[in-house]
Protein backbone atom coordinates (compact mmCIF):
# COMPACT_ATOMS: atom_id res chain seq x y z
CA UNK A 1 0.00 0.00 0.00
CA UNK A 2 2.73 2.50 -0.31
CA UNK A 3 1.93 3.25 -3.51
CA UNK A 4 -1.09 4.90 -1.48
CA UNK A 5 0.82 7.48 -0.24
CA UNK A 6 3.25 8.38 -3.40
CA UNK A 7 0.45 9.02 -5.29
CA UNK A 8 -2.39 10.20 -3.22
CA UNK A 9 -0.47 12.82 -0.68
CA UNK A 10 -2.16 14.64 2.05
CA UNK A 11 -1.97 17.98 -0.14
CA UNK A 12 -5.21 17.09 -2.01
CA UNK A 13 -7.36 16.67 1.09
CA UNK A 14 -6.18 19.61 2.81
CA UNK A 15 -6.90 21.38 -0.06
CA UNK A 16 -10.65 20.33 -0.34
CA UNK A 17 -11.10 19.61 3.58
CA UNK A 18 -8.67 22.36 5.21
CA UNK A 19 -6.89 21.26 8.33
CA UNK A 20 -8.87 22.65 11.41
CA UNK A 21 -7.68 21.41 14.10
CA UNK A 22 -10.17 24.06 15.96
CA UNK A 23 -10.23 23.68 20.19
CA UNK A 24 -13.11 20.82 20.23
CA UNK A 25 -15.77 21.02 22.79
CA UNK A 26 -15.00 18.64 25.96
CA UNK A 27 -18.34 17.31 27.11
CA UNK A 28 -18.15 15.22 30.29
CA UNK A 29 -21.20 13.03 31.21
CA UNK A 30 -23.88 14.10 33.20
CA UNK A 31 -25.57 11.55 34.60
CA UNK A 32 -28.19 11.94 37.38
CA UNK A 33 -28.33 15.51 36.80
CA UNK A 34 -31.48 17.75 35.96
CA UNK A 35 -32.56 18.70 32.50
CA UNK A 36 -30.89 21.81 32.48
CA UNK A 37 -32.46 25.17 30.69
CA UNK A 38 -31.83 23.50 26.74
CA UNK A 39 -34.50 20.84 27.52
CA UNK A 40 -31.62 18.12 27.72
CA UNK A 41 -32.94 15.47 29.80
CA UNK A 42 -29.84 13.99 31.67
CA UNK A 43 -30.73 10.47 32.50
CA UNK A 44 -29.91 8.52 35.40
CA UNK A 45 -27.06 6.59 35.75
CA UNK A 46 -27.37 2.66 34.93
CA UNK A 47 -25.94 0.27 37.46
CA UNK A 48 -22.42 -0.93 37.10
CA UNK A 49 -22.75 -4.61 36.33
CA UNK A 50 -20.61 -6.51 38.85
CA UNK A 51 -17.41 -6.90 36.70
CA UNK A 52 -15.34 -9.93 37.10
CA UNK A 53 -11.35 -9.44 37.07
CA UNK A 54 -11.07 -10.85 34.07
CA UNK A 55 -13.49 -8.47 32.50
CA UNK A 56 -12.14 -5.15 34.22
CA UNK A 57 -10.86 -2.26 32.22
CA UNK A 58 -7.12 -1.29 32.28
CA UNK A 59 -8.59 2.01 32.32
CA UNK A 60 -12.23 4.09 32.54
CA UNK A 61 -10.67 7.20 31.15
CA UNK A 62 -10.72 7.56 26.82
CA UNK A 63 -11.56 10.79 24.63
CA UNK A 64 -14.01 9.82 22.26
CA UNK A 65 -14.56 12.41 19.12
CA UNK A 66 -17.86 12.88 17.71
CA UNK A 67 -19.53 15.34 14.77
CA UNK A 68 -23.14 16.16 16.10
CA UNK A 69 -25.19 14.10 13.52
CA UNK A 70 -27.31 11.29 14.09
CA UNK A 71 -23.96 9.13 13.59
CA UNK A 72 -22.91 9.83 17.09
CA UNK A 73 -26.06 8.52 18.89
CA UNK A 74 -24.73 5.24 20.03
CA UNK A 75 -21.56 7.34 21.88
CA UNK A 76 -23.59 10.06 23.57
CA UNK A 77 -26.60 7.50 24.15
CA UNK A 78 -24.12 5.50 25.91
CA UNK A 79 -22.66 8.54 27.80
CA UNK A 80 -26.28 10.07 28.86
CA UNK A 81 -27.79 6.58 29.73
CA UNK A 82 -24.79 5.11 32.11
CA UNK A 83 -23.93 2.40 29.61
CA UNK A 84 -20.31 2.89 29.21
CA UNK A 85 -20.06 3.61 33.49
CA UNK A 86 -21.97 0.30 33.69
CA UNK A 87 -19.01 -1.39 32.16
CA UNK A 88 -16.55 0.10 34.39
CA UNK A 89 -15.95 2.74 31.62
CA UNK A 90 -16.52 6.13 33.99
CA UNK A 91 -14.05 8.43 32.77
CA UNK A 92 -15.12 8.63 29.22
CA UNK A 93 -15.38 12.28 27.52
CA UNK A 94 -17.30 13.20 24.58
CA UNK A 95 -15.15 15.80 22.50
CA UNK A 96 -17.28 17.52 19.71
CA UNK A 97 -15.56 17.94 16.40
CA UNK A 98 -15.51 21.13 14.67
CA UNK A 99 -14.99 19.37 11.30
CA UNK A 100 -13.52 15.62 10.14
CA UNK A 101 -10.59 17.42 9.69
CA UNK A 102 -10.53 18.59 13.24
CA UNK A 103 -11.37 15.03 13.98
CA UNK A 104 -8.09 13.25 12.30
CA UNK A 105 -5.76 16.28 13.22
CA UNK A 106 -7.57 15.75 17.06
CA UNK A 107 -6.95 12.17 16.63
CA UNK A 108 -2.77 12.59 15.34
CA UNK A 109 -2.15 14.54 18.63
CA UNK A 110 -3.76 11.89 21.09
CA UNK A 111 -5.65 12.90 24.41
CA UNK A 112 -2.20 12.72 26.02
CA UNK A 113 -1.85 16.23 23.98
CA UNK A 114 -5.44 17.61 24.10
CA UNK A 115 -6.89 15.55 21.35
CA UNK A 116 -8.90 12.00 21.27
CA UNK A 117 -8.39 8.26 21.33
CA UNK A 118 -11.02 7.63 18.75
CA UNK A 119 -14.52 7.99 17.95
CA UNK A 120 -16.90 8.12 15.11
CA UNK A 121 -15.46 8.18 11.63
CA UNK A 122 -16.90 8.26 7.98
CA UNK A 123 -15.38 5.41 5.86
CA UNK A 124 -12.98 4.51 4.55
CA UNK A 125 -10.81 7.59 7.36
CA UNK A 126 -9.61 4.85 9.87
CA UNK A 127 -8.03 3.16 6.38
CA UNK A 128 -6.62 5.88 5.27
CA UNK A 129 -5.44 7.29 8.49
CA UNK A 130 -3.67 3.96 9.09
CA UNK A 131 -2.15 4.29 5.51
CA UNK A 132 -0.80 8.10 6.18
CA UNK A 133 -2.77 9.03 2.77
CA UNK A 134 -4.26 11.99 4.91
CA UNK A 135 -2.18 12.13 8.21
CA UNK A 136 0.82 15.03 8.32
CA UNK A 137 3.87 14.06 6.54
CA UNK A 138 1.51 10.99 5.60
CA UNK A 139 2.75 9.47 8.82
CA UNK A 140 0.85 5.74 9.63
CA UNK A 141 -1.44 6.15 12.62
CA UNK A 142 -2.65 2.74 13.07
CA UNK A 143 -6.31 2.08 13.60
CA UNK A 144 -8.83 -0.06 14.53
CA UNK A 145 -12.56 -0.39 13.37
CA UNK A 146 -14.58 -1.83 15.76
CA UNK A 147 -18.27 -1.40 15.16
CA UNK A 148 -20.86 0.14 12.63
CA UNK A 149 -22.69 2.36 14.26
CA UNK A 150 -25.73 3.42 12.11
CA UNK A 151 -27.14 2.30 9.00
CA UNK A 152 -29.51 5.33 6.88
CA UNK A 153 -29.83 8.69 8.43
CA UNK A 154 -27.94 10.54 5.72
CA UNK A 155 -29.67 12.73 2.75
CA UNK A 156 -29.18 14.69 -0.48
CA UNK A 157 -30.39 18.30 0.27
CA UNK A 158 -31.18 20.58 -2.68
CA UNK A 159 -31.93 24.18 -3.31
CA UNK A 160 -35.39 25.12 -3.62
CA UNK A 161 -34.40 26.86 -6.93
CA UNK A 162 -34.34 23.41 -8.76
CA UNK A 163 -37.78 22.52 -6.83
CA UNK A 164 -40.01 20.72 -9.80
CA UNK A 165 -37.26 20.85 -12.39
CA UNK A 166 -36.17 17.01 -12.04
CA UNK A 167 -33.36 17.43 -9.38
CA UNK A 168 -35.14 13.84 -7.95
CA UNK A 169 -34.46 10.39 -7.13
CA UNK A 170 -33.72 9.64 -10.25
CA UNK A 171 -32.63 12.62 -12.17
CA UNK A 172 -35.23 12.76 -14.58
CA UNK A 173 -34.26 16.26 -16.11
CA UNK A 174 -30.69 16.50 -14.07
CA UNK A 175 -28.77 15.94 -17.24
CA UNK A 176 -30.48 18.63 -18.94
CA UNK A 177 -30.40 20.97 -16.08
CA UNK A 178 -26.53 21.17 -15.50
CA UNK A 179 -26.37 21.31 -19.83
CA UNK A 180 -28.35 24.01 -19.49
CA UNK A 181 -26.26 25.76 -16.75
CA UNK A 182 -22.83 24.70 -18.60
CA UNK A 183 -24.10 25.78 -22.02
CA UNK A 184 -24.78 29.91 -19.84
CA UNK A 185 -20.96 29.61 -18.64
CA UNK A 186 -22.91 28.52 -14.75
CA UNK A 187 -21.90 25.60 -13.30
CA UNK A 188 -24.45 23.33 -10.86
CA UNK A 189 -22.51 23.65 -7.01
CA UNK A 190 -22.74 20.45 -4.72
CA UNK A 191 -21.08 19.72 -1.60
CA UNK A 192 -20.06 17.27 1.04
CA UNK A 193 -18.39 17.59 4.21
CA UNK A 194 -14.62 15.48 4.22
CA UNK A 195 -13.09 14.34 0.33
CA UNK A 196 -13.79 10.74 -0.87
CA UNK A 197 -15.48 9.46 1.83
CA UNK A 198 -18.89 8.35 2.97
CA UNK A 199 -20.93 11.92 2.31
CA UNK A 200 -18.72 12.11 -0.82
CA UNK A 201 -19.52 8.48 -2.09
CA UNK A 202 -23.14 8.71 -1.60
CA UNK A 203 -24.04 11.91 -4.04
CA UNK A 204 -21.17 10.74 -6.53
CA UNK A 205 -23.18 7.04 -6.88
CA UNK A 206 -26.57 9.13 -6.86
CA UNK A 207 -25.46 11.44 -9.81
CA UNK A 208 -23.74 8.76 -11.63
CA UNK A 209 -26.89 6.65 -11.78
CA UNK A 210 -28.17 9.91 -13.12
CA UNK A 211 -26.07 10.15 -15.96
CA UNK A 212 -24.23 12.93 -14.72
CA UNK A 213 -20.32 12.91 -14.38
CA UNK A 214 -19.41 14.48 -11.03
CA UNK A 215 -15.62 15.41 -11.57
CA UNK A 216 -17.00 16.52 -15.13
CA UNK A 217 -20.00 17.89 -14.85
CA UNK A 218 -20.66 20.09 -11.92
CA UNK A 219 -18.66 21.67 -9.57
CA UNK A 220 -18.19 18.98 -6.19
CA UNK A 221 -16.39 19.92 -2.96
CA UNK A 222 -15.84 20.34 0.58
CA UNK A 223 -17.95 22.38 2.47
CA UNK A 224 -18.35 22.48 6.28
CA UNK A 225 -21.86 22.34 6.88
CA UNK A 226 -22.82 25.62 8.62
CA UNK A 227 -21.59 27.68 5.29
CA UNK A 228 -22.94 25.36 3.13
CA UNK A 229 -26.64 25.92 4.51
CA UNK A 230 -25.39 29.87 4.28
CA UNK A 231 -25.15 29.43 1.18
CA UNK A 232 -27.99 27.33 0.07
CA UNK A 233 -30.04 30.45 1.86
CA UNK A 234 -28.45 32.98 -0.51
CA UNK A 235 -28.81 29.97 -3.65
CA UNK A 236 -25.03 30.23 -4.51
CA UNK A 237 -24.97 26.54 -3.15
CA UNK A 238 -27.02 23.80 -5.35
CA UNK A 239 -26.84 20.64 -3.39
CA UNK A 240 -25.76 19.19 0.22
CA UNK A 241 -25.20 15.74 0.89
CA UNK A 242 -24.51 15.20 4.60
CA UNK A 243 -25.77 13.37 7.94
CA UNK A 244 -28.97 14.09 9.58
CA UNK A 245 -30.33 16.97 11.18
CA UNK A 246 -28.87 18.56 7.98
CA UNK A 247 -30.89 17.46 4.91
CA UNK A 248 -34.30 17.87 7.41
CA UNK A 249 -33.17 20.55 9.29
CA UNK A 250 -32.93 22.54 5.69
CA UNK A 251 -36.07 21.63 4.66
CA UNK A 252 -37.98 22.47 7.65
CA UNK A 253 -36.23 26.10 7.46
CA UNK A 254 -37.77 26.37 4.11
CA UNK A 255 -34.24 26.79 2.45
CA UNK A 256 -34.46 23.22 0.07
CA UNK A 257 -35.42 19.99 -0.22
CA UNK A 258 -34.62 16.74 -0.13
CA UNK A 259 -34.57 14.76 -3.45
CA UNK A 260 -33.03 11.44 -1.79
CA UNK A 261 -32.41 9.68 1.18
CA UNK A 262 -29.44 7.27 1.60
CA UNK A 263 -31.43 4.61 2.43
CA UNK A 264 -32.93 5.53 -0.78
CA UNK A 265 -30.02 4.80 -2.90
CA UNK A 266 -28.47 1.60 -0.90
CA UNK A 267 -31.11 0.07 1.39
CA UNK A 268 -29.24 -1.21 4.50
CA UNK A 269 -26.21 0.72 3.88
CA UNK A 270 -23.24 0.63 6.17
CA UNK A 271 -22.85 4.46 7.37
CA UNK A 272 -20.62 5.41 9.82
CA UNK A 273 -17.85 3.49 12.57
CA UNK A 274 -16.39 3.16 15.93
CA UNK A 275 -12.65 3.45 15.38
CA UNK A 276 -9.94 3.50 17.85
CA UNK A 277 -5.67 3.92 17.89
CA UNK A 278 -4.59 0.67 17.38
CA UNK A 279 -1.79 1.56 20.43
CA UNK A 280 -5.05 2.47 22.84
CA UNK A 281 -6.35 -0.75 22.20
CA UNK A 282 -3.12 -2.77 21.93
CA UNK A 283 -2.56 -1.65 25.43
CA UNK A 284 -6.20 -1.79 26.81
CA UNK A 285 -8.16 -4.59 25.22
CA UNK A 286 -10.42 -4.57 28.29
CA UNK A 287 -11.13 -0.87 28.17
CA UNK A 288 -12.23 -1.32 24.39
CA UNK A 289 -14.36 -4.33 24.74
CA UNK A 290 -16.30 -2.35 27.74
CA UNK A 291 -17.30 0.93 25.21
CA UNK A 292 -17.57 -1.61 22.91
CA UNK A 293 -20.20 -2.72 25.22
CA UNK A 294 -21.60 0.19 26.30
CA UNK A 295 -22.22 1.22 22.51
CA UNK A 296 -23.98 -1.97 22.05
CA UNK A 297 -26.27 -1.45 24.64
CA UNK A 298 -26.93 2.26 23.74
CA UNK A 299 -27.89 1.02 19.99
CA UNK A 300 -30.56 -1.82 20.99
CA UNK A 301 -31.75 0.89 23.67
CA UNK A 302 -31.95 3.14 20.45
CA UNK A 303 -33.79 0.13 17.87
CA UNK A 304 -36.60 0.44 20.40
CA UNK A 305 -38.47 3.17 18.56
CA UNK A 306 -40.45 3.42 22.15
CA UNK A 307 -37.29 5.16 23.08
CA UNK A 308 -36.89 7.84 20.34
CA UNK A 309 -38.48 10.86 21.70
CA UNK A 310 -36.26 10.43 24.96
CA UNK A 311 -33.26 10.13 22.11
CA UNK A 312 -34.32 13.31 20.20
CA UNK A 313 -34.84 15.28 23.49
CA UNK A 314 -31.30 14.04 24.48
CA UNK A 315 -29.51 14.46 21.14
CA UNK A 316 -31.24 18.11 20.62
CA UNK A 317 -29.73 19.43 23.63
CA UNK A 318 -27.21 22.60 24.22
CA UNK A 319 -24.42 20.47 24.89
CA UNK A 320 -24.93 18.20 21.73
CA UNK A 321 -26.62 19.25 18.59
CA UNK A 322 -28.41 22.08 20.20
CA UNK A 323 -31.57 22.58 17.22
CA UNK A 324 -35.31 21.98 18.10
CA UNK A 325 -35.90 18.56 19.12
CA UNK A 326 -38.48 18.11 16.54
CA UNK A 327 -35.86 18.26 13.72
CA UNK A 328 -35.60 15.29 15.03
CA UNK A 329 -38.49 12.84 16.02
CA UNK A 330 -40.02 12.91 12.63
CA UNK A 331 -36.85 11.06 10.43
CA UNK A 332 -36.27 8.91 13.84
CA UNK A 333 -39.52 7.50 13.07
CA UNK A 334 -39.04 7.17 9.24
CA UNK A 335 -41.43 10.28 8.51
CA UNK A 336 -39.87 12.72 5.76
CA UNK A 337 -41.28 15.71 4.68
CA UNK A 338 -39.14 15.77 1.39
CA UNK A 339 -40.29 19.32 1.13
CA UNK A 340 -40.96 18.52 -2.41
CA UNK A 341 -44.78 17.36 -1.91
CA UNK A 342 -42.67 13.70 -1.49
CA UNK A 343 -43.74 12.59 2.11
CA UNK A 344 -41.82 9.39 3.35
CA UNK A 345 -43.80 7.17 6.45
CA UNK A 346 -42.24 4.04 6.42
CA UNK A 347 -39.96 2.56 9.40
CA UNK A 348 -37.51 1.17 7.16
CA UNK A 349 -35.86 4.08 5.97
CA UNK A 350 -35.06 5.44 9.42
CA UNK A 351 -32.02 5.26 10.91
CA UNK A 352 -31.47 1.60 12.67
CA UNK A 353 -28.46 1.12 15.13
CA UNK A 354 -28.52 -2.49 15.56
CA UNK A 355 -30.37 -4.46 13.51
CA UNK A 356 -31.94 -3.85 10.18
CA UNK A 357 -33.73 -5.96 7.30
CA UNK A 358 -30.10 -7.58 6.37
CA UNK A 359 -29.66 -8.31 10.02
CA UNK A 360 -26.68 -6.85 12.34
CA UNK A 361 -25.84 -3.05 12.05
CA UNK A 362 -23.85 -2.78 15.02
CA UNK A 363 -20.89 -5.76 13.63
CA UNK A 364 -18.38 -4.34 11.36
CA UNK A 365 -18.68 -6.76 8.16
CA UNK A 366 -15.56 -6.57 6.18
CA UNK A 367 -17.14 -6.69 2.58
CA UNK A 368 -18.74 -3.38 3.70
CA UNK A 369 -14.96 -2.34 4.10
CA UNK A 370 -13.84 -3.82 0.90
CA UNK A 371 -16.80 -1.69 -1.27
CA UNK A 372 -15.67 1.95 0.30
CA UNK A 373 -12.08 1.06 -1.01
CA UNK A 374 -13.58 -0.12 -4.59
CA UNK A 375 -15.23 2.72 -4.38
CA UNK A 376 -12.41 5.11 -3.61
CA UNK A 377 -10.69 3.38 -6.88
CA UNK A 378 -13.73 4.01 -8.86
CA UNK A 379 -13.09 7.37 -8.45
CA UNK A 380 -9.53 8.03 -8.32
CA UNK A 381 -8.74 8.56 -4.92
CA UNK A 382 -6.95 5.32 -4.74
CA UNK A 383 -4.76 3.58 -7.09
CA UNK A 384 -6.11 0.51 -9.09
CA UNK A 385 -3.60 -1.85 -7.46
CA UNK A 386 -5.41 -1.02 -4.28
CA UNK A 387 -7.68 -3.58 -4.67
CA UNK A 388 -4.90 -6.58 -5.10
CA UNK A 389 -3.86 -5.36 -1.35
CA UNK A 390 -6.85 -4.61 0.41
CA UNK A 391 -7.88 -7.55 2.14
CA UNK A 392 -4.30 -7.15 3.87
CA UNK A 393 -5.51 -3.62 4.89
CA UNK A 394 -8.75 -4.72 5.71
CA UNK A 395 -7.66 -7.07 7.96
CA UNK A 396 -5.34 -5.21 10.19
CA UNK A 397 -7.84 -2.27 10.33
CA UNK A 398 -11.16 -4.14 11.17
CA UNK A 399 -11.36 -5.78 14.17
CA UNK A 400 -14.84 -7.89 13.90
CA UNK A 401 -12.76 -10.27 16.27
CA UNK A 402 -13.21 -7.84 18.84
CA UNK A 403 -16.49 -7.17 18.60
CA UNK A 404 -17.78 -10.87 18.39
CA UNK A 405 -15.48 -10.91 21.86
CA UNK A 406 -17.31 -8.28 23.75
CA UNK A 407 -20.63 -9.18 22.42
CA UNK A 408 -20.09 -12.83 23.83
CA UNK A 409 -18.78 -11.44 27.34
CA UNK A 410 -22.19 -8.80 26.77
CA UNK A 411 -24.42 -12.09 26.65
CA UNK A 412 -25.90 -11.34 23.03
CA UNK A 413 -27.49 -14.11 21.73
CA UNK A 414 -25.67 -16.12 19.20
CA UNK A 415 -28.20 -15.82 16.65
CA UNK A 416 -26.94 -11.91 16.53
CA UNK A 417 -23.80 -12.38 16.35
CA UNK A 418 -23.03 -12.81 12.30
CA UNK A 419 -20.74 -15.71 11.83
CA UNK A 420 -19.23 -14.38 8.05
CA UNK A 421 -17.21 -11.16 7.84
CA UNK A 422 -19.10 -11.01 4.38
CA UNK A 423 -22.90 -9.50 4.52
CA UNK A 424 -22.79 -10.94 0.41
CA UNK A 425 -24.36 -8.94 -2.58
CA UNK A 426 -25.09 -5.77 -2.08
CA UNK A 427 -28.07 -4.26 -4.62
CA UNK A 428 -28.47 -0.54 -5.64
CA UNK A 429 -31.37 2.18 -6.61
CA UNK A 430 -29.83 1.67 -10.44
CA UNK A 431 -29.78 -2.11 -10.18
CA UNK A 432 -26.10 -2.67 -9.96
CA UNK A 433 -24.77 -5.12 -7.67
CA UNK A 434 -21.51 -5.36 -5.57
CA UNK A 435 -20.22 -9.15 -5.06
CA UNK A 436 -17.98 -8.52 -2.46
CA UNK A 437 -16.13 -11.71 -4.21
CA UNK A 438 -15.19 -10.27 -7.50
CA UNK A 439 -14.97 -6.13 -6.73
CA UNK A 440 -13.61 -5.91 -10.47
CA UNK A 441 -16.89 -6.96 -11.64
CA UNK A 442 -18.72 -4.07 -10.08
CA UNK A 443 -16.21 -1.43 -11.62
CA UNK A 444 -16.82 -2.88 -14.76
CA UNK A 445 -20.30 -2.72 -14.32
CA UNK A 446 -20.38 1.16 -14.09
CA UNK A 447 -20.60 3.33 -16.48
CA UNK A 448 -19.46 6.66 -15.34
CA UNK A 449 -15.49 5.99 -13.41
CA UNK A 450 -12.65 7.59 -13.21
CA UNK A 451 -10.36 3.81 -13.47
CA UNK A 452 -9.94 2.01 -16.47
CA UNK A 453 -11.20 -1.11 -15.35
Amino acid sequence: MNELISQFSRRKFLLTAGASAVGAVVLNGCLGNPPDSSGNTQAQPVAAVNISPEQAPETPNVKLGYIPIVEAAPLIIAQEKGFFAKYGMSGVELSKQASWGSARDNLEIGSQGGGIDGGQWQMPMPHLITEGVITKGNVKIPMYVLAQLITHGNGIAISNKWKGQGIDLKLTQGQAVVSQLKSKGNIFKAAYTFPNVNQDFWIRYWLAAGGINPDQDIDLISVPSAQTVANMKTETMDAFSTGDPWPYRIVKDKIGYMAVLTAEIWKNHPEEYFAMKADWVDKNPKATKALLKGIMEAQQWLDNFANRAEAATILSGRNYFNLPTEILINPFQGKYDMGDGRVIDDKSMAAYYWKDERGSVSYPYKSHDLWFLTESVRWGFLPPDTLTNAKALIDRVNREDIWKQAATEAGIAAADIPTSTSRGVETFFDGVKFDPENPTAYLQSLKIKKVNV
